[in-house]
């Protein structure tokens, strides 16, 4: 499965985690709580994973998915929570789990 993930710095990491996971448990499978989430979109899934400076982010796709897709649909709703700060996504590959 193609796969990639991101390190983003914020002190708000577990905030953004639950918004996000809140946000799509409605249309998709989710489990979450306050440091660690997971959403299985029809896409891909997302893995998240909140420290005190830092939100890690795991994307991945089937094969016949768009990871690239999944990066920028996953960066844009957080980055919409996070209004107040301005946050990086510098994707990484990363090995299948």
């Amino acid at each position: 499965m193609p796969t990639s993930r991101a390190d983003v710095t914020t002190e708000r990491a577990s905030r953004y985690l639950q918004q996000l996971c809140k946000h799509w448990a409605h249309k998709f499978a989710v489990e979450f709580d306050p440091t660690h989430g997971t959403i299985d979109l029809s896409m891909g899934r997302i893995v998240l994973d909140a420290y005190a400076s830092a939100l890690h982010v795991v994307v991945r796709t089937d094969e016949g998915g768009s990871l690239q897709r999944l990066e920028s649909v996953v960066a844009d709703h957080i980055k919409r929570f996070a209004f107040r700060e301005e946050l990086t996504f510098d994707w990484k590959p990363a090995p299948a789990a």
